[in-house]
């Protein structure tokens, strides 16, 4: 087979693997029968090719080429089918309690093997995975015998801080917590938890309470952790925390090394992921030193010494797949080394990206390996004309921005997929960074390779990285503070991406377009803002966000945002922002704080580091209480915090008056009643009608005193109604922000024919007048039991 040839069959199979997104894998689950026929489409057109091709381009692929790439692409598809993770029969996860349809968090202790070093989560818990053995239920289920027998397959893990001190892979624990069963996301843009955990082999998980060692071993056994562990402990021990650790990851990556989420964002947001991500960058400069420092030596013994520092070196970083495609890459210098022949880096990253999908297929949907390949893609192929384009800049400054802008262009069209956002300075950022980091990964090596001899000798090397460390971190953090730092561009569409990476690849192939590289630009800068542009022009939409406790509201008219409650910090952490960064949302031009609760507003602070608020209303009334009173001055003193924090980004903090009309935007604002609190909201000629937390008694007063208008749309917090507020309000529809709806509540809606959604079983819920209301879970049976 010649060279050609092999590169038509891996490009099939590549293809292949790619297919699978047409059935809308990564997304949701695809079923056999939809790979039986994408592999018969394969095969069709494997056969339409061989039949019809080599007619119109006789110099081209014989027949039988064509046939077999069809074939390899059906083999591709079903190679990936097959190694898709499956539960078991006796897979943990078929335990959890699925009591009437709701997930229920059950008492149980498992024991088992810990499968990795606990991680600090951003909700300050351990958390490692632990390959479960044995399931004791603490209580049965359904009045039924407590379950007692052998279990298999992962398990996610979270426990205490303190309980994790001490745990090492390989060690036999027994853990008592709550089993789970993890939720699609429940809001557009949120992290789905599920897909992550069945990309892993996992089905449920467990959060952890107490740890007790059931089998404990006099010995520990050995692994590579214990390796990285000595790194770290040697750069840590003078650099101290966080900048050892972060020494660390420059050498090993994020995934061998626990980074605080603090300094890891920093970084992320800077455009400088790839600092923290050990990479191609790592395997050159490791294979850089080593061969400069074994240069008088026979070309057999750099090879031996070569490969060996290869596998090491891929055996700290835990086998990530963008270190293993670097390290192929890196044997195929080596030999071409010790064969002194030269090789041709397109066709060594083609063999990398085949041998690793051939040995795990689920590797073409894991983003570390996609971004990976797409920036060296990018070295390859768009670096040397950019360099060219750059010849009346010294030669060392020309491939300092070239490198830098031909990795960005290859991977911002999927980062702009994934992550809706980018960041502006990053270019900047990394062009100025680029020495920096090149002297701390050097010594970061150095350091890491001494202290696996002599750790003491390995925190001194480290010890002398600690000013350029500090100089870096300054940097990145003076760029993340500049006005625009991040833009939010929002979801672009599969359509939209295959455009993007269609442009970049005509650019390659073209020797014109080459040689325009700005046209690209431009025109792949056109792709992504007209149809968001368009898009927002045309929209109004408002969503109930699905949040645990709090009642949080977003309105977007035609590019414009209000935002009604922010929640808790985690709340806008987890829901708001990742919603907003969804939508392209880059500034709330009106937000309105209706919660009573102290905590339920901290979430505004954690916002507004993030995004400004042009108008911030704040129904919050002061009640007449004791001048001593604590509350009193804890309030006083979080809305002076408040206000300080909205107008030092150049927004304007206003009180809203009780009874009085306020416009926000299309929408007509009204608060009704402080306490409890009550907001109308006129939108699109509807009557929104939003209730605080209020007590039965509560809403019977509010019936009696206040003159209710009639409701369209009735939204409150999901604990309980009464006939008089429902009659009064007469409302078509009612939201309930609330996992559970109380039961007397849902019989009383269902008898009154009014129709009703809650966040824990619907998800987050959306209006826009086109399309009425929609859920983004989808629910089979909408009489399922409602706890």
């Amino acid at each position: 087979m010649n060279p050609a040839s092999g590169a038509l069959l891996s490009l099939a199979y590549i293809l292949g693997l790619l297919s699978t997104a047409i059935l809308g894998f990564p997304i949701r689950a695809v079923s056999w029968e939809q790979y039986i026929l994408l592999v018969i489409g394969f095969g069709v057109l494997g056969l339409l090719a061989a039949i019809t091709l080599p007619r119109f381009w006789r110099t081209g692929p014989r027949p039988r080429l064509w046939l077999a790439t069809g074939i390899v692409a059906a083999l591709a598809v079903i190679s990936f089918q097959m190694r898709i993770p499956q539960p078991a029969s006796n897979e943990i996860s078929k335990f959890v309690d699925l009591a009437n349809g709701a997930v229920q968090g059950q008492v149980v202790t498992v024991q088992g093997k810990v499968e990795s070093i606990p991680r600090q989560t951003r909700n300050q818990r351990s958390q490692f995975w632990l390959q479960a053995k044995q399931l004791n239920e603490i209580q049965g289920r359904d009045d039924n015998a407590a379950v007692s027998q052998g279990v298999r397959g992962q398990l996610y893990v979270t426990v205490p801080l303190l309980q994790a001190t001490g745990l090492y892979p390989g060690q036999r624990i027994a853990i008592t917590g709550l089993l789970y069963a993890p939720l699609p996301p429940k809001n557009p843009g949120a992290f789905d938890f599920q897909a992550y955990l069945a990309r892993q082999g996992a089905f449920a998980g467990l959060s952890g309470l107490q740890i007790t060692n059931y089998d404990p071993m006099p010995t520990k056994l050995w692994g590579w952790w214990k390796l990285r562990v000595r790194i770290l402990r040697a750069q840590v021990r003078w650099l101290g925390s966080p900048t050892g650790q972060l020494v660390s990851t420059m050498v090993l990556g994020r995934r061998a090394v626990d980074l605080p989420y603090e300094i890891r964002d920093e970084f992320i947001a800077a455009g400088l992921a790839h600092v923290l991500a050990a990479s191609g960058f790592h395997i050159s400069l490791i294979l850089g030193l080593v061969l400069g420092f074994t240069r008088r030596m026979s070309g057999r013994s750099q090879f031996i010494i070569g490969l060996s520092t290869l596998l090491i070196y891929v055996g700290l970083t835990g086998l990530q797949p963008s270190v293993m495609r670097a390290a192929i890459m890196g044997l195929g210098a080596l030999i071409a080394l010790l064969t002194q022949r030269k090789t041709k880096p397109l066709g060594s990253l083609l063999i990398a990206a085949t041998i690793l999908l051939l040995w795990n297929p689920l590797w073409i949907w894991d983003l570390g390996f996609e971004l990976s390949f797409l920036a060296t893609l990018g070295l390859l192929v768009t670096a040397p004309p950019l360099i060219k384009q750059l010849d009346w800049l010294p030669p060392a400054l020309a491939s300092l921005i070239a490198v830098p802008l031909a990795a960005s262009l290859w991977t911002l069209p999927l980062q702009l997929y994934v992550f809706y956002t980018f960041a502006p300075y990053s270019l900047a950022v990394n062009i100025i960074c680029t020495p920096l980091i090149a002297l701390i990964s050097i010594g970061g090596v150095l350091s890491a390779v001494t202290a696996l001899i002599l750790p003491l000798v390995g925190s001194t090397i480290a010890w002398f990285l600690e000013y350029p460390v500090q100089l870096l971190v300054w940097l990145v953090g003076f760029f993340n503070e500049l006005p625009g730092s991040q833009v939010t561009v929002g979801k672009i569409s599969l359509i939209q991406l295959l455009l993007l990476y269609g442009i970049l690849c005509l650019s390659f192939i073209n020797h014109k377009w080459r040689r325009r590289w700005w046209l690209v630009v431009l025109i792949g800068v056109t792709l992504v803002i007209i149809p968001v542009w368009q898009t927002k022009l045309a929209q109004f939409q408002v969503t109930v966000l699905a949040t645990a406790q709090e009642q949080v509201l977003v309105i977007q008219d035609q590019g414009k945002v209000t935002l009604v409650n922010s929640g808790e910090g985690e709340t806008v952490t987890f829901t708001v922002l990742p919603f907003l960064q969804q939508q392209g949302v880059n500034q709330i031009d009106w937000a309105v704080a209706f919660d009573s609760e102290s905590r339920l507003r901290s979430g505004w602070l954690e916002m507004l580091k993030t995004l400004p608020i042009k108008n911030f209303y704040d129904t919050f009334q002061e009640q007449p209480v004791s001048s001593g009173s604590v509350t009193s001055s804890e309030a006083r003193t979080f809305l002076s915090q408040l206000a300080s924090a909205v107008q030092s980004r150049q927004g304007n903090y206003q009180r809203v008056s009780l009874g009085k009309e306020m416009p926000v935007g299309s929408t007509i604002m009204k608060l009704i009643n402080t306490e409890p609190p009550v907001l109308q909201l006129q939108i699109n000629n509807q009557t929104w009608l939003l209730l605080g937390k209020l007590a039965p008694d509560a809403q019977k007063e509010l019936v009696k005193t206040n003159n209710l208008p009639l409701t369209e749309v009735l939204w409150f917090s999901g604990k309980s109604l009464t006939l008089e507020l429902l009659q009064a309000l007469q409302p078509k529809v009612v939201i309930a922000s609330s996992n559970t709806l109380d039961p007397n509540t849902a019989q009383l809606l269902l008898e009154s024919e009014i129709i009703f959604y809650f966040t824990g079983r619907d998800g987050a819920i959306q209006w826009t007048p086109h399309d009425g209301f929609e859920t983004t879970l989808e629910v089979i049976n909408k009489d399922a039991p409602l706890l």
